[in-house]
């Protein structure tokens, strides 16, 4: 684990891409800041020298456990869901089981909507125009940061995070299989959570469905992700070209992301 009080804390960096290796100590991943130990504060700004967080959550999340300040590092706001369209068409979640999820999510698998939501999840992060405009702009401002590392978080690190680790990953030329292995590497993390809440439910009468409806809140869907690679392969042939259409990230910024991340 990249930092000791930052729960599914991971450094991209070691990573196989062809005959190349991501470098280390320059693109990291985790949960939320707001707990993080003055030790580790300390190692992001002297030992990575952290110049950017990009801070992936609603503002309602952000609000509730906002991160520490790392100093010289600038945070940037970046929330990913749309959570006032979802108000406009009635089919919000209340922000009080939102916020503290596994307290609430057995009773909520058992609601279609909420099955739905877990199927939809992942997709609608890539073709939601919302999520595009939040994406782009993570994406372009790494490609500003020329020195130093950068982070980016969500509230676990799994699911809004593990998008944007796949757009990087993609824009280094990541395959397929290196893309979903770690995106499958939050399970680890959350495994223990996942198969107690999986009994819960199983103790209230649900099934697999309604399991993987935990499957996919508390710990990672491989399986829909793998879906929503497909929708992206369908539409834009990779990932590449999906950040090319939809963010502008062409030929020119994929080399320099290229050249500056992969020794």
């Amino acid at each position: 684990m990249l930092l000791e009080s930052v729960i599914n804390s991971r450094d991209l960096g070691g990573i196989k891409i062809g005959d190349k290796t991501v470098k280390k100590g320059l693109l990291f991943r985790t949960a939320h800041l707001h707990d993080i130990s003055d030790k580790d504060v300390k190692l992001l700004q002297d030992k990575y020298q952290l110049k950017r967080i990009f801070d992936l959550r609603s503002v309602p999340e952000a609000a509730l456990m906002p991160d520490r300040e790392i100093p010289g590092a600038q945070h940037i706001p970046l929330p990913t869901l749309d959570t006032e369209a979802e108000k406009q068409s009635g089919e919000a979640i209340p922000e009080e089981m939102w916020l503290d999820l596994p307290k609430h999510i057995v009773k909520l698998s058992f609601m279609k909507m909420f099955q739905e939501k877990a199927r939809d999840l992942y997709p609608s992060l890539v073709l939601s125009e919302f999520s595009q405009l939040q994406y782009a702009t993570f994406m372009n401002l790494i490609l500003e940061t020329e020195e130093g590392a950068v982070l980016w978080h969500c509230s676990q690190g799994k699911d809004r995070t593990g998008i944007g680790a796949a757009l990087i990953l993609g824009a280094l030329g990541a395959d397929k299989e290196t893309i979903v292995k770690d995106f499958d590497l939050s399970n680890e993390t959350y495994r223990p959570l996942v198969k107690q809440l999986c009994a819960a439910v199983e103790q209230a009468g649900g099934g697999e469905e309604e399991k993987d409806v935990v499957r996919a809140f508390m710990g990672v869907s491989v399986r829909n992700f793998k879906h929503t690679l497909d929708i992206i392969e369908a539409n834009w042939g990779s990932i590449q070209g999906y950040l090319e259409e939809q963010m502008a990230i062409g030929p020119e910024e994929i080399k320099r992301l290229q050249d500056r991340y992969l020794i």
